[in-house]
């Protein structure tokens, strides 16, 4: 008898403490804080010292990135306590580590060679699939077609792009990611996460992962 490994889940796009708190207390691994000026879920550093300072200990505190500038990076990253950085953009490797934090790389999944994007990220903590085209906002809701990520690939990833409660069984019976990544899939409106549907998601990703082969 097999069992499968824990998929470690990560809520990104918090915008209110309650709702980490919430996420936290359904054993959710992570959570992304999100400083792009342009994106709905954007907060400020008030607000996002607020949410890290309601989380319970053991919960990494993931700030994403988009395209931004060094001096930007520097500011968050010296006033919020931040465990991962994710870069959501067109960012190069050597951008990404020149701030000697871990950190995520984002790669959209749209017409991508997956083994030649990711060779320039050969430091990362782990690669994040979305369906967006490489470089792009990401964020559209949309799947994509999991039978294109190169198997050698598959346990080192963090999944992306459309999952929600319906179809996270399916995504990880498929794919066996190391994680997931959701959104827009738990929430209500834009920034606001459900408790409900994050329920919903959490007892799934635990009932897969239970499943033995």
């Amino acid at each position: 008898m097999f069992v499968n490994p824990r998929t470690r889940v990560k809520i990104c796009g918090i915008t209110r403490p309650q709702d980490g708190v919430a996420a936290a207390a359904l054993g959710v691994d992570a959570i992304g804080l999100v400083f792009y000026a342009k994106s709905p879920r954007n907060i400020s550093i008030e607000r996002a010292n607020e949410i890290c300072a309601a989380l319970p200990g053991f919960v990494t505190v993931v700030s994403l990135f988009l395209n931004p500038d060094a001096e930007w990076v520097d500011e968050v990253l010296a006033d919020v306590p931040v465990d991962l950085i994710q870069f959501h953009g067109a960012e190069p490797g050597d951008f990404c580590r020149s701030f000697n934090r871990p950190y995520i790389k984002v790669l959209g999944m749209s017409n991508a060679d997956l083994p030649a994007l990711a060779a320039d990220y050969a430091d990362a903590r782990g690669l994040l699939l979305d369906s967006h085209a490489t470089g792009e906002a990401g964020g559209s809701g949309k799947t994509f077609d999991w039978q294109v990520i190169p198997e050698a690939f598959r346990r080192r990833i963090i999944l992306a792009g459309g999952l929600n409660p319906d179809n996270i069984g399916a995504a990880i019976r498929e794919v066996r990611p190391y994680a997931v990544d959701l959104s827009s899939g738990v929430e209500s409106a834009p920034g606001i996460k459900d408790v409900t549907r994050m329920t919903r998601l959490m007892n799934e990703v635990k009932r897969v992962d239970c499943e033995t082969e």
